[in-house]
């Protein structure tokens, strides 16, 4: 563990919109977590509502519990997280949190000792789902809200933000930032750290540090994870196009629809199938794969749908 005169000083972001009962819940946990690290750990709130709706929530709280206030107006997700970083300038560590997730015990020393450890560029935890509500069958059979996890010190290549510390020295010699293209389509997080790891920083998961992410109701239904599958095709295919040279792209373009289209065909007989067989797990699979299939190719001819996209 780190000595008292060696601790990096570290910031925990977290980045909200419109969320005031998950804040609530979440910046008391995260205090408490900071507390018991060290004085060189803080908190900031980063808030991209252009209404700047959670001033007031943070200010009041701020009274109590040392948590600071960032507006960041631009709309989109790149622009907040990019925010993060910038305020984050006279830190060593940067650690990312999702509004809507909640810290288990010791989350954030086992991210600082496995960052200890081995020095990375990152450190990457684990993300657990909670139900708001009770699923349908549809939505269980499938299992859309169960992500992989690894064993400690493995090496990954790619990871979102929603539990994640950077080694900022090493983000910055490497020259990451987050790309406003993605903002409100998504996927910023995904080409960050696909392009951290091309650029050598390594990765490392640390499976002690838990997060459980509060899934709301309203994604509890067929329509939104067919949504999210759809865009996370779409966002890949555009990941994978900028991140390639001109001379490839046509190349990686055609990959990206053959690619796509065997999704597309695969998710059906896979759907259909389960019809046959009467198995829900398989027809609710399928329908996924398909609709990520069909994202993908969508993306490798640029259009760009919008998940977050604000009226």
């Amino acid at each position: 563990m780190f000595m008292p005169d060696s601790r990096p000083r570290t910031l925990i972001a977290v980045l909200t919109f419109r969320r005031p009962l998950d804040l609530e819940e979440l910046l008391p946990a995260l205090v408490a977590q900071a507390a018991a690290v060290g004085p060189e750990v803080h908190i900031l709130v980063v808030d991209n509502d252009p209404d700047a709706g959670a001033r007031g929530q943070v200010k009041e709280l701020g009274r109590f519990e040392p948590v600071a206030y960032v507006h960041e107006a631009e709309p989109g997700i790149s622009a907040a997280r990019n925010r993060a970083l910038s305020e984050a300038s006279a830190y060593d560590l940067l650690v990312f949190i999702d509004d809507d997730e909640r810290p288990t015990e010791a989350w954030l020393a086992a991210l600082l000792a496995t960052y200890d450890a081995f020095k990375p560029a990152a450190v990457v935890g684990p993300v657990l789902s909670r139900y708001d509500a009770e699923p349908d069958l549809w939505i269980r059979a499938g299992r859309f809200f169960e992500r992989r996890r690894h064993s400690t010190g493995t090496l990954v290549p790619l990871a979102a933000t929603n539990n994640l510390l950077l080694d900022l020295e090493q983000v910055r010699a490497l020259d990451v930032t987050f790309d406003a293209r993605f903002g409100l389509s998504g996927g910023s997080d995904s080409l960050f750290t696909r392009q951290l790891h091309a650029r050598g920083g390594r990765m490392i998961w640390c499976d002690e540090a838990v997060v459980i992410d509060v899934v709301p109701a309203e994604r509890l239904t067929r329509q939104w994870v067919l949504r999210r599958a759809f865009r996370m095709g779409n966002t890949w295919s555009r990941i994978a196009l900028d991140d390639t040279t001109s001379v490839r792209r046509a190349l990686v373009r055609i990959s990206l629809v053959l690619r796509g289209s065997a999704r597309v065909l695969g998710g059906t007989a896979r759907y259909a199938a389960g019809v046959l067989s009467g198995q829900l797990g398989a027809r609710a699979r399928g329908l996924r794969t398909a609709a990520r299939g069909a994202g993908m190719v969508t993306g490798s001819f640029g259009s760009i749908y919008s998940e977050y996209g604000r009226s």
